[in-house]
């Protein structure tokens, strides 16, 4: 039997074996797939038509997951599943088998099998496909392995959760430099998907698009603040200690972390009634450049005693930068946020202070926060901006979801397969 048969053979073995078959339908896609050549994968483009930003790729395989410490692409899907009624440890295992291989096919410029539109998944655009587990993947696979953080978050006065985004038995956050890559991998790994599971949701996001800025700068948020500025760099002691716990709180797993996924509707048309200093007194940084008030430059350490000629606090007790910061270096987080901005309908009102719904935006930020232990370092900090943020006037909390996050593969291996023992 050939290498390529053999491929195909074991994804009809481990498809078929799902809780609900894949029908007529996935037949006549591997069919046309195989009438158009796809079975082997179309290699990324090379010579005088070649894309550069297209060709770029990050690796799949390895001891982590790419997506974590890669620096974020411009685009993202952030995609929750529901495992079926009567799913098994068996058929978690072969979902998670199809999954990451079609991922790590995707993700170097490679069509997976039943591909029908082989030709876009030739530019992968820098495309990483993350997974995060949440509680029932450990209750049927490995439940002395389930983190104790890894439950929905306390109860935050500030939110005003919407069942739709909240929780999810898988996630994978799919990210790429090109929108169309992304949708083109969330459709091919919602097919593999679906005899596994169901979609719970689905929360699309953006950031400047490549080229805009200066590589390497700091996102902007919809409020037109600088966004992530105490991020530690990947492959920084500082980075190692807050994602994968080293010197800092033990993680769940050697190379696994945590991941929050927070939607945090902004509410823009309140904050247009606010003025320049008012919004920076409440953010505790100057808008067009993220320097904080007592600084010159976005990377200035806040100077957090100092005061004015009156006496007061240059940054305000209440100011955003004041609260989200710990004297415990352990209460760190890494984010990777990415914006979202939805059409309206009858967009001719002004949303009410507070609310999430009624104006001319629905916009907002997928918060998504990497760190080792979530009790520890994630809640802690959300617990002080639930007590006094300015900001909390312009934000509300609408969905909270909280995953396991595994360590990478090797190739031959899936993602996961740490908690079956291979």
């Amino acid at each position: 039997m050939s290498e390529r048969s053999a491929r195909v053979s074991r994804r009809r073995l481990l498809v078929a074996g799902g809780v609900a078959g894949v029908g007529a339908a996935s037949a006549v896609g591997l069919e046309s797939a195989r009438r158009a050549g796809a079975l082997g994968g179309p290699t990324v483009g090379e010579g005088p038509g070649a894309v550069a930003h297209g060709q770029r790729t990050e690796p799949f395989h390895g001891a982590r997951q790419a997506g974590v410490g890669t620096a974020p692409q411009a685009f993202a899907a952030f995609v929750a599943l529901d495992l079926h009624a009567g799913a098994t440890r068996d058929s978690v295992r072969r979902m998670l088998r199809v999954l990451s291989d079609d991922a790590a096919a995707l993700t170097q410029g490679r069509a997976p099998i039943g591909d029908q539109e082989p030709w876009l998944a030739e530019h992968p655009a820098r495309l990483t496909v993350t997974f995060g587990f949440g509680p029932r993947i450990f209750e049927l696979v490995a439940p002395a392995r389930r983190p104790a953080w890894l439950r929905p978050l306390p109860a935050f006065s500030i939110d005003r959760l919407e069942e739709r985004w909240n929780d999810g038995d898988l996630l994978l956050q799919i990210c790429a430099d090109d929108r169309l890559t992304v949708a083109h991998a969330q459709r091919m790994l919602l097919k593999d998907a679906r005899s596994f599971a169901a979609v719970r949701w689905v929360q699309d996001g953006f950031r400047h698009t490549v080229g805009s800025v200066p590589e390497g700068q700091s996102m902007r948020n919809l409020f037109g603040q600088v966004d992530g500025t105490a991020n530690a760099r990947a492959g920084t002691d500082e980075f190692e200690r807050t994602v994968y716990g080293r010197d800092g709180f033990a993680p769940w797993t050697e190379d696994g972390t945590a991941l929050v996924v927070r939607r945090i509707a902004m509410n823009l048309d309140t904050w247009d009634e606010a003025d320049t200093p008012a919004r920076e007194d409440a953010v505790g940084r100057r808008l067009r450049d993220g320097a904080p008030l007592t600084g010159t430059a976005e990377h200035d350490e806040p100077d957090l005693a100092a005061r004015g000629p009156l006496g007061f606090p240059v940054i305000a007790d209440y100011a955003h930068v004041r609260r989200s910061r710990s004297e415990d270096p352990r209460e760190r987080i890494h984010r990777r946020a990415y914006n979202y901005d939805q059409p309206v309908a009858g967009a001719s009102g002004t949303a009410r202070r507070g609310e999430a719904e009624g104006g001319v935006s629905s916009a907002g930020m997928v918060f998504a926060s990497f760190q080792s232990d979530v009790d520890g370092q994630f809640v802690p900090i959300q617990r002080r901006l639930d007590e006094l943020d300015m900001l909390n006037t312009w934000t509300v909390p609408v969905g909270s979801a909280v995953f396991a996050v595994p360590p990478g593969c090797a190739e031959g291996g899936f993602v996961g397969d740490v908690l079956f023992g291979t």
